[in-house]
């Protein structure tokens, strides 16, 4: 898709005359999902923000993906970028709207939320990435991962190491680069497995009360 030309499907939390001048969480869903999936977190957010719930732009199966599945033969970063550069070009103008920009990702939208961090590392006041990973980038100049070592933006990472479905190259690449270049807190649950429960939320949501609504530092 071309720049500004994508139009998502999405869910609000509040009427459009409530949403100037607070703070937005974007929230992302995974493989194979839609933009209900995580609408369901909205109640155990921070009143606060306004929340909106995204459909990832391309259908497949029983759902909708960002971008082929990293071990697929049609994977290739270009997709990734493709696909984050959409997101942004939709997403730029309600930013301007909004006190500040917050997402959140679960699997998949955690390797969203996570390049469109190191893609627009000024734009964004944090990322909660949740049992999910962030992808390598190429030397187009796409991630800006320099610009975003000098920020530390704030993340939340939460994720139970028996987690079945991200493999283990996917979370020492996300290890790695999560220390290298942003200020991560990393919280692991047990019996979670590929999925959110109600003590991460919790977690998600002092974290969020803390770093965007306090503005304190982590």
């Amino acid at each position: 898709m071309s720049e500004n030309t994508w139009n998502p499907t999405v869910l609000w939390s509040r009427p459009e005359a409530e949403r100037a001048g607070t703070p937005l969480l974007v929230l992302l869903h995974g493989y194979l999902s839609n933009e209900e999936d995580l609408m369901g977190l909205a109640p155990m957010l921070p009143d606060e923000f306004t929340v909106v719930s995204v459909r990832a732009p391309k259908a497949l199966g029983p759902g909708f993906t960002w971008f082929p599945l990293m071990q697929d033969l049609d994977y290739s970063f270009d997709a990734v970028k493709e696909s984050v550069a959409d997101l942004w070009a939709w997403l730029e103008p309600i930013a301007k709207q909004h006190s500040s920009v917050s997402l959140l990702g679960f699997s998949m939208g955690m390797a969203v939320a996570t390049s469109l961090l190191r893609h627009q590392p000024q734009a964004i006041s944090t990322v909660i990435g949740l049992s999910g990973f962030a992808v390598p980038g190429d030397e187009s100049g796409f991630f800006k991962d320099d610009e975003l070592a000098a920020v530390k933006t704030p993340m939340f990472w939460g994720r139970d190491q028996a987690d079945p479905v991200i493999t283990t190259d996917k979370v020492e690449y996300t290890h790695a680069w999560a220390t290298e270049n942003v200020h991560v807190t990393k919280v692991l649950y047990a019996n979670m497995l590929h999925s959110v429960n109600a003590q991460e939320m919790a977690h998600v949501h002092e974290f969020l009360t803390h770093v965007v609504l306090k503005g304190a530092t982590v």
